[in-house]
């Protein structure tokens, strides 16, 4: 038996890992590759194992770098059925339209892009000066229904004519909402067949709402072998969710193999119980310069942590009662679902809301905006507020217009408080706001790229580690020593090699066997 890595190995994203037995092909996660544009549709386009020889899939939870190519594995021979949690199931149907509508909408966008420098060059061409305002005006309006929505069939008509090259989608919204009939929920610490003499149980990972461990149960005549893969790891004592599981079944405890995340395999986060003290600092610091919080944030998870501490703040009168606007209709949605499975809370939201017939995640000034006019209108405020916006590595979605409207304005804060992968923007921008020269007054603003265009960095980017839904180094390792697990084989994934590296050193020094996978590695037991 052996497990191949095809995703997440030596890198965060793409999380993709086979198990092979002597009878089945089971499948751990099928995430998508974010970064650099060009390289991540290369490798999102490129499945690598044979969708037809899959018996099944498990998912660990529904972030889209671990299930955002499920369309692309039901597109074509796969015959087996997608293994998961019940509140990630219900997160799927909303992540993955959402994922089709992005693939969608980004390829639209960059064919109007490219068609638009087209036709500028070719009026250009014609009348041998510089296009006039005027002129492309007349350009926009021939591509455009109205100022918030393309005509895709006249840009592809006008691509043809002009023999442009069409970006199509990953998948559209259409192959995302068939890929859900493939998905079954299942609850927690209930053993599921999933192959021959083959189970899985999930155990809580905390990571965010359904996210579990998987425990792979495989019996042979001569042996019973166990797998647990992680998946992402939450953190301990954070708000809303349950901490991860430290106490397994007692048939449970005998792993062989052992996957297991280290996105923060070398790092430590600031303690958990200071996360709505630093939040309440950049948001009074932000208000006295007049100025808004751009927040880019997973619509699944970190949205709701940030909805509900900012209730705290408000309630409490921490902070001045700015407007808030959660603008992502997937995170309004997503936020319905975290409503719907209170049987995941931690016994301190029953008490602080629930208790009290309080809904933790609602409050006066808080909006969910949810039409393209509201958050185009929304970019153009220009009084005190906060902007809750996907995605959380700025790589699509709305947060790009919020940012390409308000980066240039040294009032305004850009808050991290989430992971950024190497090669996305908001990587650059953490970059940018750790350099002191980004605020050499003397010297020239640093320039972002957003949607084809540069604009100067001007302003306040800050970072507030602690929001972080990844389990820092010593929670990791708590995971692995602290609990009542008894483990043969460690495989350390998910983490790009620096982070992962010294998280296998660490656990080598312990005395546990440790390998750290590249894409195409095999771990044999």
């Amino acid at each position: 038996m052996d497990v191949t890595f095809f995703g997440a190995a030596g890198e965060v994203t793409g999380s993709m890992h086979l198990l092979t037995t002597d009878k089945d092909r089971i499948l751990f996660d099928c995430g998508m590759f974010q970064g650099r544009r060009k390289e991540s549709q290369e490798k999102n386009k490129t499945f690598p194992i044979d969708r037809g020889q899959i018996t099944n899939m498990i998912l660990s939870h529904a972030h889209i770098d671990h299930s955002g190519r499920i369309p692309v594995l039901t597109s074509a021979d796969f015959a087996g059925r997608v293994i998961t949690t019940r509140p990630t199931a219900s997160a799927l149907e909303y992540m993955l339209l959402d994922s089709g509508h992005i693939q969608e909408s980004d390829a639209q966008y960059l064919n109007y892009k490219s068609l638009r420098s087209f036709l500028y060059q070719l009026e250009q061409n014609n009348v041998k000066e510089k296009v006039t305002g005027r002129e492309k005006s007349q350009i926009k309006s021939l591509l455009k229904k109205s100022p918030y929505e393309l005509n895709v069939e006249a840009i592809h008509k006008l691509q043809k004519q002009h023999g442009l090259d069409i970006i199509t989608p990953l998948y559209t919204m259409d192959e995302a909402r068939q890929s859900l009939s493939f998905i079954d929920g299942y609850p927690f610490e209930l053993p599921v067949t999933i192959g021959h003499d083959t189970t899985v149980k999930f155990y809580v990972a905390g990571h965010i709402l359904g996210s579990a461990f998987s425990l792979v149960t495989i019996k042979r005549p001569e042996k019973t072998y166990r797998i647990l893969y992680t998946g992402d790891v939450g953190r301990f004592g954070k708000p809303i969710l349950r901490d991860p599981t430290l106490v397994f079944d007692e048939e449970d405890r005998d792993i062989d193999l052992f996957i297991t995340e280290s996105t923060y395999g070398d790092r430590e986060h600031e303690p958990v119980q200071d996360l709505g003290t630093s939040l309440a600092k950049v948001l009074n610091e932000t208000f006295d310069r007049g100025g808004a919080v751009i927040i880019p944030s997973f619509a699944f998870g970190r949205t709701q942590e940030l909805i509900y501490i900012l209730h705290e703040l408000y309630e409490s009168g921490k902070v001045p009662r700015r407007p808030v606007y959660v603008d992502s209709p997937l995170a309004s949605n997503l936020t319905r679902v975290f409503v719907e499975h209170p049987e995941t809370y931690n016994k301190d939201t029953h008490k602080t809301f629930l208790e009290k017939g309080k809904n933790p995640f609602q409050f006066e000034k808080m909006k969910f905006t949810q039409t393209v006019q509201e958050s185009m209108q929304l970019t153009q405020d220009k009084t005190s507020h906060v902007v809750i916006s996907a995605s959380g590595m700025c790589e699509a979605g709305r947060i790009l217009h919020h940012l390409r409207y308000k980066v240039h304005q040294p009032q305004n804060t850009i808050l991290l408080v989430g992971y950024m992968a190497e090669n996305t923007l908001g990587r650059r921008i953490q970059e940018l706001g750790e350099d002191p020269k980004t605020y050499d007054k003397n010297a020239e603003a640093p320039e972002l790229k957003i949607l084809g265009k540069t604009y100067p960095l001007k302003a306040k980017v800050e970072k507030i580690g602690g929001f972080s839904a990844h389990a820092d180094k010593h929670e990791l390792e708590k995971i692995i020593t602290g609990s009542n697990l008894r483990i043969k084989k460690i495989g350390v994934v998910h983490g790009e090699v620096s982070q992962s590296s010294a998280f296998a050193d660490r656990l080598q020094t312990l005395g546990y066997d440790v390998t750290v996978p590249k894409p195409g590695d095999k771990i044999s037991f």
